[in-house]
């Protein structure tokens, strides 16, 4: 059974992190175009288990495009989020969309289930696999505040557009406290919680990350955590991303 993990969440807070830095993304594209990694050499080879691929903040499916055509070229069955823009409330977009994705797939592969979540994207899959234990395999983040979220304010002063954004359309459906750090709602408890053992967790951050501060995307474990160097953006666009993802997904640790 899960157990309650005192202190992990931390009260939203912004940190003046290199922004600039994210204008580097076009330079992880090229270079991963280029990369063997890329064309699914000298990684291993999936067993075309279903992995659900979520996206983060303000993104949609459409950005993972590229990240999905290259988890089916090395073996695995990728699946849509089918969350739509991922700015509304996570407690209803787990509950009505994710969920139903991840049954998806349980059903469709009859077998457990991986989960990659971006960003925000990270957050809604650690939470799905909390709920969810008996459906997921593994859960893995890239750059994902799962640990409270510290970010640049800029993307607090967003946040809090697309949080009145919520409250205006589902009205009473939400709690007041929606997309607030003091929210009570399941989601946010689901991150409360340690994953059970049989749930491998891989949480992937970057010290040069523009937009969250790396700090609250790790477990605290050194047998979960790996640090890469790329922009936050970049991330679903590195390389080196995509080598540990394919190691993990195995189940094994990539080569140093």
């Amino acid at each position: 059974m899960a157990s309650r993990q005192a202190g992990v969440r931390k009260p939203y807070d912004s940190a003046p992190l290199p922004i600039w830095q994210e204008l580097l993304v076009g330079v992880e594209m090229a270079y991963l175009r280029v990369s063997p990694i890329y064309w699914g050499f000298g990684v291993p080879r999936g067993d075309g288990s279903g992995v659900v691929v979520v996206p983060g903040f303000l993104g949609t499916d459409l950005y993972l495009t590229e990240f999905r055509a290259w988890l089916r070229r090395i073996g695995y069955r990728p699946f849509d989020s089918n969350i739509g823009i991922n700015a509304d409330c996570p407690n209803l977009l787990i509950k009505h969309r994710l969920t139903a994705t991840v049954e998806k797939a349980f059903q469709t592969e009859k077998r457990k289930v991986h989960l990659i979540g971006h960003s925000l994207g990270g957050v809604l899959a650690r939470a799905v696999a909390s709920q969810m234990p008996d459906r997921v395999a593994s859960v893995m983040t890239m750059g994902a505040p799962f640990r409270g979220v510290t970010v640049h304010p800029s993307v607090l002063q967003v946040a809090e557009v697309v949080r009145k954004q919520i409250l205006n359309r589902h009205g009473k459906g939400v709690l007041p406290n929606c997309y607030t750090g003091g929210c009570t709602c399941r989601f946010l408890e689901s991150l409360t919680v340690r994953l059970p053992r049989s749930v491998r967790q891989t949480a992937i951050f970057s010290k040069t990350d523009g937009i969250v501060d790396w700090r609250v995307c790790r477990t605290g474990k050194p047998a979960s955590d790996f640090e890469v160097s790329a922009t936050h953006i970049g991330m679903v666009f590195n390389p080196i991303v995509f080598n540990i993802v394919a190691h993990r997904l195995a189940g094994k640790r990539p080569r140093a």
